[in-house]
């Protein structure tokens, strides 16, 4: 048998939710319309380059188990280890996106100037709608120079929900550890 993945759904606040992954990473989470079984597997199938789609596994019941507490508030910490599929370029730029802290937003310009210089603008964007690992890669962090809410694979509603909900996690203040 040939590369097999594991795929398990979730329901959450911000739509259905697809986590995919092999016998040692998480290699997507994704925002999905549940359309029926056969095509969903087909799809995965062949976005994954996998020979088999089967039910989930640890790797995927431990991040239902962390998404149920991110999307509680109670935990922000996602500790599954990651292996999205991307070039070298998107690589830096998910690196880079996984340093933004809860809570706080960077700019398309920020990411630029840390992985390439502000000539990469374009192409952190294209890397950002590129993120195939939704949430825990937090690519919904990433907002225009002006503070706008610019682009989101997933809708921009959802990425205004969860910089909200970020931002009742985050303790700040006196309290901020």
């Amino acid at each position: 048998m040939g590369r097999k993945v594991y795929c398990e759904w979730f329901d959450s606040p911000v739509g259905d939710l697809a986590a995919i992954a092999d016998d040692t990473a998480l290699l997507a989470l994704q925002f999905r319309e549940r359309t029926s079984p056969d095509a969903d597997e087909a799809d995965i199938r062949q976005q994954m380059n996998a020979d088999a789609v089967l039910p989930g596994n640890a790797l995927t019941r431990t991040i239902g188990s962390e998404l149920e507490t991110f999307f509680a508030g109670r935990a922000f910490e996602f500790t599954v280890p990651l292996a999205p599929a991307g070039s070298e370029f998107e690589q830096k730029v998910w690196a880079e996106l996984l340093r933004v802290p809860l809570g706080e937003t960077c700019s398309y310009g920020d990411i630029a100037r840390n992985v390439g210089g502000m000539e990469t603008v374009r192409a952190v964007g294209k890397a950002n709608g590129a993120n195939p690992i939704a949430i825990i890669i937090p690519c919904h962090r990433c907002i225009g120079s002006d503070g706008s809410l610019t682009g989101y694979g997933g809708g921009l509603w959802r990425k205004k929900w969860l910089l909200r909900h970020e931002g009742k996690m985050r303790p700040v203040g006196l309290f901020a550890l």
